[in-house]
């Protein structure tokens, strides 16, 4: 127990960081309790649980977490090919749930996230002298590439990219050669350009083969959402409307008054469109403040890593911080028509427990981090 905790100062607790965190919680409780008022018992029980996970992890020295770090490797593994047995759930054409016990259930790719994030912290520390060595590199991919083939088989794209980006965030912070960095730009910017276009141009040399034609789908809602006004792009059309009528100030609180949410168009306001209930009851000023603090965290999180006693507390924190403001980019960016459709949650804000833990459990290891750290932030 001595090894695992540790006397800290209190003076030394990022209070900044948990209220922030707390403040963009509230934004979701309220958001996702309009929409779906059934959901409050379990939202705000599962926000106060998430949040003494935090605090508990807080105070647990991160190093004695990364020596089990292929102890979570392998425990991936297993909880992501449990989804193709008996145990998994297929819930809108996606088996992406795992059914523990009847009436509970969590998303692998969510508890994913934070496990190789764990796992590749412990291991490019290990290795560190190495990270230039394109070999090692290699190994990292080689690594990655199994979770992420049993992600990609739930079908689950979009949680595959997210994971590659927080992973090159890593390597990155790890000191990867630049000239590796400029290699995999020029590889990657084609390839999704032609991806594009093989969806645009219907070659089927992508979609049909290795992705699912529904992929190629979106791609031309988001490029063409006047065409698919009734199926693909009826959510983000409607999530518009609902934004844009909130106005400046919004339409208020769980407003009695006709809205596009209580109207019924948005289907899945409580989950991956909550934005759009934040636009439409907060309005612009809501919105920002959402994207404000979600920017604030993810920053947060990268002064710790450049603060951090040791290599490992550094790629901790970056990972997490990369996780955080990428994917809540990714899904504001969904929602407001920037990107095409993705199951992204957005962070702190979103229904889900399992995502909702597994970012509070991150951001308790990154409040050690800081803890562990003498610099003043």
């Amino acid at each position: 127990m001595r090894e695992m905790l540790k006397k800290y100062k209190i003076t030394e607790y990022d209070f900044f960081l948990v209220t922030m965190i707390l403040i963009t919680n509230i934004f979701g409780i309220l958001a996702v309790t309009s929409s779906f008022p059934s959901l409050k018992t379990s939202v705000i029980g599962g926000s106060i649980f998430s949040f003494l996970v935090m605090v508990f992890l807080s105070l647990v020295d991160y190093n004695f977490l990364l020596k089990f770090n292929w102890l979570y490797y392998i425990a991936n593994l297993v909880i992501l090919a449990l989804i193709f047995t008996s145990m998994g759930k297929r819930i809108n054409g996606a088996r992406r749930w795992l059914q523990l016990v009847p009436g509970v259930r969590i998303q692998p790719c969510e508890v994913a996230k934070i496990l190789l994030i764990l796992f590749f912290a412990q291991f490019i520390m290990k290795y560190k002298d190495k990270v230039k060595d394109i070999r090692f590199i290699f190994v990292c991919f080689a690594l990655l590439s199994l979770p992420v083939l049993l992600i990609i088989l739930q079908p689950d794209l979009s949680t595959c990219i997210m994971i590659f980006v927080t992973f090159a965030c890593m390597l990155f912070v790890a000191g990867m050669d630049w000239k590796l960095v400029a290699i995999a730009l020029a590889v990657a910017v084609p390839l999704v350009l032609f991806v594009i276009s093989d969806a645009v141009n219907g070659w089927g040399i992508v979609f049909g083969k290795i992705l699912h034609d529904y992929q190629g789908d979106r791609i031309l809602a988001w490029l063409h959402p006047e065409d698919f006004t009734t199926d693909k792009a009826y959510q983000t059309l409607h999530s518009l409307m609902a934004i844009g009528s909130g106005g400046i100030r919004g339409k208020g609180y769980n407003t009695d008054d006709v809205t596009v949410l209580n109207a019924g168009f948005i289907s899945e306001p409580q989950s991956d469109f909550v934005f759009a209930v934040i636009g439409e009851e907060f309005g612009f000023i809501g919105g920002c403040a959402v994207i404000i603090l979600i920017l604030i965290i993810s920053v947060r999180c990268f002064l710790i890593s450049f603060r951090a006693k040791d290599k490992a507390g550094q790629l901790l924190a970056a990972g997490i911080g990369a996780w955080i403001g990428f994917q809540g980019f990714i899904n504001i960016s969904v929602v407001t028509g920037l990107f095409p459709n993705t199951g992204l949650p957005l962070p702190f804000i979103s229904a889900g427990s399992s995502a909702l833990l597994s970012m509070y459990a991150g951001m308790g290891i990154v409040l050690n981090v800081r803890l562990q750290s003498n610099k003043y932030i």
